[in-house]
């Protein structure tokens, strides 16, 4: 496994956050998803997950082996995002 720096860490938050927001505008444009608002929530939550372990795995990393600030830092992002998504298409 190899260890990110910042600067690739910061690029793949970056692409994940384009990701995820596009994923929501077509997920409550379609509302294809049950459990209506929070369903798509959790939606977007778990792709978040599983985009970003992708990423990793691409870059022959894991979640696993990053450094505590920058785990600190995905969670922060994460949360950003969610909120940033929630806030915008509150119904």
């Amino acid at each position: 496994m190899v260890l990110l720096n910042e600067k690739t860490l910061e690029g793949i938050l970056e692409y994940l956050e384009k990701s995820i927001s596009n994923l929501a505008k077509e997920s409550f444009e379609n509302l294809e998803i049950e459990g209506g608002f929070d369903g798509i929530m959790s939606f977007l939550e778990n792709q978040f997950e599983l985009r970003l372990e992708n990423l990793l795995i691409s870059k022959k990393s894991s979640i696993h082996h990053l450094e505590s600030g920058m785990k600190n830092k995905v969670i922060q992002r994460k949360q950003k995002i969610i909120h940033k998504i929630s806030e915008q298409y509150k119904i």
